[in-house]
């Protein structure tokens, strides 16, 4: 009789660590970058339709975030709104004796947002430098309102800020700009606030008015649109990517597969963010 009781015991905890390891096979955890958290959460939603055993997380934090989450191992891909830096590679070097794996997986216009009821409808790069640098305070001195520009950014763990400090700001930003935890965050500061700015990825434009970005001043003001960015008429746009120690497997590789296929980059689209061809 004890025997026979034990032989069951041990049959169920076989059956329950089979079960615990081919969940475990199947969950793919996603971490980074905050402007693809709509897009990423749209991709596993549609992908766990197809593939009802597949398990994937999403979490936001910041493109820097995620790719520590992958340098101390804990996610399978970093989500990143800007390419990885040198100090991150040479961590995943000494860890891991790898570079790591890249994957452009879309594009993106980088959006400055305006509140509907400013009169200013577009600036150019260095003018846009300018005001979030904190050489250029007030409306007026844009064609504007006299009135006080007050300035909302992404916090410096953000691949968004990252990018825009590089490419636009070109210095550091004016210790007036109030850092906000989410582009969602600064279109809905925006929103409510005559005479801000702001800037985020274009998906989170809603309620607020995209700036027409001019790259001098006798250039034609652009905005980001599907055409522009992919003609590269729009001065501020950029790759997303995913980032992985090594070459992925599995559910993984399945999973990123389906994204870089006309399936996945279809979704991108409805989303409002850009295919990568």
């Amino acid at each position: 009789m004890k025997s026979a009781k034990l032989k069951l015991v041990v049959a169920l905890l076989l059956v329950m660590a089979l079960g615990f390891s081919f969940t475990t096979l199947n969950k793919i955890t996603v971490k980074g970058s905050d402007t693809m958290v709509i897009l990423s959460q749209k991709w596993a939603e549609v992908y766990i339709k197809k593939h009802p055993g597949a398990v994937i997380q999403i979490t936001g934090g910041g493109s820097g975030v995620g790719l520590a989450a992958l340098i101390n191992g804990s996610t399978d891909i970093a989500n990143a709104s800007r390419p990885i830096k040198s100090s991150e590679v040479a961590k995943l070097k000494s860890k891991y004796k790898t570079s790591g794996i890249e994957i452009a997986c879309a594009k993106d216009g980088l959006s400055v947002f305006l509140n509907k009821a400013n009169p200013v409808s577009e600036l150019t790069l260095q003018q846009l430098g300018y005001i979030f640098s904190g050489k250029i305070n007030n409306w007026k001195q844009v064609g504007g309102a006299d009135a006080k520009i007050r300035l909302y950014g992404r916090e410096s763990s953000s691949g968004t800020f990252e990018f825009f400090k590089e490419h636009v700001v070109k210095t550091d930003f004016s210790p007036k700009c109030q850092t906000l935890p989410g582009t969602a965050a600064i279109v809905n500061s925006v929103k409510k606030d005559k005479y801000s700015i702001g800037y985020g990825g274009a998906a989170y434009a809603e309620g607020v008015k995209d700036c027409k970005i001019k790259t001098d001043a006798k250039s034609k003001g652009v905005l980001p649109t599907a055409a522009t960015i992919k003609n590269k008429t729009y001065p501020i746009s950029r790759y997303l990517y995913m980032y992985l120690k090594a070459k992925p497997t599995g559910e993984t590789k399945a999973f990123i597969d389906w994204i870089l296929s006309p399936e996945g980059q279809k979704i991108i689209v409805s989303v409002g963010y850009y295919p990568i061809k």
